[in-house]
C-alpha cells in the first residue's frame, strides 16, 4: 500500500493571487473570513499574508505603527451638554455606506443597546 495516498499536498499561491486577496481586504466592509472562503483558502492563511503586506510597506522613518483605516472614516468630536453619566442617553451613529443611522439609548437599557450593536456590526 502506497503511504503516501490520501495525504493532503500543500498548495502553492502565486504572489499575484497573495497581492489580490489582500487587496481585497483592504476594500471597505469586506471580512479577512469573506475574502479567504471566496478564494478557498484559510481566513488564518489570508490574515498572515495581511500582516506581512502591512510590514512590508515602507514608512517614514520614526513613525509609529498606526492601525489601517478605510477612505473617509474617522472619529469626529461631538460637544455633548454636561449631563452626570448616570443619566446620559447612549448616542451611537453607525456609517455603512451612504447610508447613516443614528440611535439615542437610555444609559439604563445599556445592554440592550450593547446586544442591538452586535448584531448590526455582523
Amino acid at each position: 500500500m502506497d503511504e503516501g495516498a490520501g495525504r493532503r499536498r500543500r498548495r502553492k499561491h502565486s504572489a499575484e493571487f497573495k497581492a489580490e486577496a489582500v487587496e481585497a481586504c483592504r476594500k471597505p466592509g469586506v471580512s479577512i473570513a469573506a475574502a479567504a472562503m471566496q478564494r478557498s483558502i484559510n481566513a488564518n492563511l489570508l490574515r498572515r499574508w495581511v500582516v506581512d503586506a502591512e510590514r512590508a510597506e515602507p514608512r517614514p522613518s520614526g513613525q509609529a505603527r498606526t492601525a489601517m483605516r478605510l477612505p473617509g472614516e474617522s472619529f469626529v468630536p461631538v460637544a455633548l451638554p454636561a449631563v452626570p453619566a448616570d443619566e446620559a442617553p447612549i448616542r451611537i451613529e453607525v456609517r455603512r455606506g451612504t447610508l447613516t443611522v443614528s440611535v439615542q439609548w437610555p444609559s439604563s437599557a445599556r445592554h440592550e443597546c450593547a446586544l442591538w450593536l452586535r448584531e448590526v456590526l455582523k
